[in-house]
């Protein structure tokens, strides 16, 4: 079985990608507000166009800047998606990782950052900003913590929205592959005795080429 068709069969209900997104949102929502942050977003790694993708943003630029592209080795966001290390930076503008011509073009220049790689096993899936957080307490190790576990939850939506796109590109693809998936999404969809019924021929078929 092909990696895109064990992702259609692992995203389960196709058509799942604004669930994905609304996690992903959640995540930049919340992590915005526990550190008192004027922004957070969440980038990920489109690796055939070797670009980062703007996927969730939170506070400044929310309504504008989803699905604006950047060169992966962009900024800090390059940075750390290279070396897959956290990093916090409060003074941005005397850091040589930052890209200011970046941040002009999304219209909002953050004094102040704290990053995090979001991992998926081997595989660097993206990065998650935390921009202008709050200066009242000095940073510590406690939230270095939490923003790891920001990362960790964030990691698991964009793994799961790969899923889901790659899914969506099967059942849209021709040839066997397509045919499969969009046979598997149509069992699916049916009522619960049509719907069993399908899935216990699928199980009778696989346990006849399982024999061969």
């Amino acid at each position: 079985m092909t990696d895109d068709l064990r992702a259609a069969v692992a995203a389960g209900v196709l058509g799942a990608d604004e669930g994905h997104r609304a996690l992903l949102q959640s995540v930049v929502d919340v992590a915005r507000a526990i550190f008192g942050a004027r922004a957070s977003s969440i980038f990920l790694l489109d690796e055939e166009a070797d670009e980062l993708v703007l996927e969730a943003v939170s506070g400044e630029g929310q309504e504008s800047l989803v699905g604006m592209r950047f060169p992966s080795s962009t900024g800090v966001a390059g940075w750390v998606l290279t070396t897959r290390q956290e990093l916090v930076i409060d003074d941005l503008q005397n850091d040589p990782r930052f890209s200011r011509e970046t941040a002009e073009n999304t219209g909002y220049v953050p004094s102040s950052m704290m990053a995090s790689p979001l991992l998926s096993g081997e595989s660097a899936l993206g990065v998650l900003y935390v921009l202008d957080r709050s200066q009242e307490t000095p940073f510590s190790l406690e939230e270095m913590e939490l923003l790891g576990q920001f990362a960790s939850q964030a990691a698991i939506a964009l793994d799961l929205l790969q899923r889901t796109r790659r899914a969506q590109a099967a059942l849209a693809g021709a040839g066997e592959l397509g045919l499969v998936a969009r046979v598997a999404a149509q069992l699916d969809a049916l009522e619960d005795e049509r719907r069993e019924a399908g899935f216990r021929l699928l199980a009778a078929l696989e346990q006849v080429l399982a024999q061969n």
